[in-house]
């Protein structure tokens, strides 16, 4: 479920960069928005991984996930950090700090968006499937109701989280008009 909402999510986010100036606000605020799930399906992740490794035995039986998914796991999760990192640190001080930020940013997307297009494609299959059947499920399956209600908490706080954006001017979007007027 969570990555079904992340999905949705995200291809927002993706939709705000085509018109990146002029949607520089929704964009800072889907991605406020999108910290808390973010941080929620790696953390759920790093949990499955670590019970694997340790040897559990029900998390052996599902066993690992195809090479290829293992291989790019590493470089979604260091890209989503320096992704979020640097647009935190664009929201937060704008180009105060330089323009490094911003190139940080935009080069750790592309490499985010690359192998995260290879993680989503080795679950298009079984992702809408399993969250539909939590879905449908009313309880019935071990860990949906704390699923549901962890998925639902994250993206509660998230909607918090990016109201603040509604409060607070970002300097970015104020630095951003000022580089595009010296170009």
């Amino acid at each position: 479920m969570t990555g079904i909402a992340l999905f949705v999510l995200l291809a927002a986010e993706g939709i705000t960069i085509l018109r990146i100036h002029r949607l520089l606000p929704a964009h800072f605020f889907i991605g406020l928005l999108l910290i808390p799930p973010v941080a929620l399906k790696m953390t759920s992740t790093g949990y499955r991984f670590v019970r694997y490794y340790m040897g559990d035995p029900d998390y052996r039986r599902a066993g690992p996930p195809p090479p290829l998914l293992r291989l790019v796991a590493p470089v979604v999760v260091a890209s989503t950090l320096v992704v979020f990192g640097t647009g935190l640190e664009l929201w937060l001080f704008g180009l105060r700090f330089g323009s490094v930020w911003l190139t940080a940013h935009k080069v750790s997307f592309v490499i985010w968006f690359v192998a995260t297009a290879f993680h989503v494609l080795g679950h298009l299959a079984r992702a809408p499937r399993l969250a539909l059947a939590d879905l449908q499920s009313h309880g019935a399956f071990p860990g949906t109701i704390t699923r549901s209600s962890l998925v639902g908490a994250s993206l509660l706080l998230g909607i918090v989280l990016a109201l603040s954006t509604l409060a607070w001017q970002s300097p970015f979007v104020e630095s951003a008009g000022q580089l595009n007027r010296t170009r």
